[in-house]
């Protein structure tokens, strides 16, 4: 916790050499008043030292986020453009927690994260000896293997279509982008992966 000036200028008091020349009472309010004139600079460097241990931390920061989002690699290009500061600061707070996986459910955990729900994932079965039975849906080659599926429900409202676009708008965009975008980034490379709205 920062010192206060009332702090510091006691400090200083009791600093002074000892000494009828630094005595109040016998010199005056001269060397006080000169005390006074730079308490006012050794509160404000503590303060802004005891700031910048609060910048340290994604929670607590507040004039560092700039530099954050750069370390965290942020702003996310998949995400929507010109969020608040509290969902600036926010992003910034998930990155800076998470904890990535390969599997399904972490996926799954991105897509509801993102406004999907009810999303899930269905992975293809490549056919193996003992496990292979005739008449399973997604029955296919070797290469299903590396394929897989995220249903997502329900498309978010919105996007741009024909007769609803303005002049400069991106022809096509949905709002239902951004979870693609993020999953297909995050997939491992070697791995196709399929979109299912209802």
């Amino acid at each position: 916790m920062a010192m206060t000036e009332a702090d510091y200028l006691e400090q200083m008091r009791q600093l002074l050499p000892p000494g009828p020349a630094w005595d109040r009472e016998f010199y005056g309010a001269e060397v006080d008043q000169v005390l006074q004139g730079m308490v006012p600079e050794f509160a404000r460097i503590d303060a802004r030292g005891d700031a910048l241990l609060a910048e340290l931390f994604p929670p607590t920061m507040k004039e560092l986020l700039p530099d954050w989002e750069a370390v965290m690699g942020l702003p996310d290009e998949c995400l929507p453009d010109d969020p608040s500061f509290g969902q600036r600061k926010a992003a910034v707070l998930r990155r800076h927690l998470a904890q990535g996986a390969q599997d399904l459910p972490y996926f799954v955990g991105l897509a509801q994260g993102l406004g999907y729900p009810d999303a899930t994932a269905v992975e293809w079965r490549a056919p193996r000896f003992g496990r292979s039975r005739f008449g399973k849906a997604r029955f296919g080659t070797w290469a299903a293997q590396f394929i897989w599926t995220i249903k997502l429900g329900q498309r978010h409202a919105g996007g741009r279509r024909f007769g609803v676009a303005l002049w400069g708008e991106r022809f096509g965009a949905n709002p239902s982008e951004a979870v693609e975008c993020v999953i297909k980034r995050w997939a491992p490379p070697f791995t196709v992966v399929f979109f299912e709205y209802e």
